[in-house]
């Protein structure tokens, strides 16, 4: 029965997300994606957004190196405050789904917690761009404050 309402609650969560990107938000292209997308996006690329948020794959490996994790966090915004279940669950459904969209990403790899605004990602990824990649979803969902990486590298 749990089994049954997670994939219901992820169903709806990749639902919900299509059609909140595709309908207010300029979808997040992955390396090298020329569409025109990004001639539209006024420098809010994937890339741009990565190397704003030190998610490339040279940063990933120097924050591993020295604590063996990444972690990320937003700036307070006037009005936020997320700390009831329901919206850690919300954001937890939103960032699965969005894992699951990514044909780069494993949501059966990576594990997502949040609490009070706060995600946890863990499991592994096969190189450290994809620690970035992973990050990055987490932080463009709305109500995250801040991302915790312990993502490992495993070819």
């Amino acid at each position: 029965m749990k089994f049954l309402i997670l994939i219901i609650g992820i169903a709806i969560g990749a639902a919900g997300m299509w059609f909140y990107q595709s309908n207010s938000h300029p979808q997040l292209q992955s390396p090298g994606d020329h569409t025109e997308t990004t001639a539209r996006s006024s420098g809010n690329t994937f890339q741009d957004k990565l190397k704003s948020w030190h998610l490339s794959g040279d940063d990933i490996k120097a924050d591993m190196n020295k604590t063996g994790r990444v972690i990320r966090e937003k700036s307070k915004q006037a009005g936020q405050a997320i700390s009831d279940a329901t919206a850690d669950a919300r954001i937890t459904t939103s960032i699965k789904a969005a894992l699951v969209k990514d044909p780069d990403l494993s949501a059966w790899d990576i594990s997502v917690d949040t609490t009070d605004g706060i995600v946890t990602l863990s499991g592994s990824v096969s190189n450290p761009d994809l620690v970035g990649k992973a990050m990055l979803v987490a932080m463009d969902t709305e109500g995250v404050r801040q991302v915790v990486s312990t993502l490992q590298i495993k070819p």
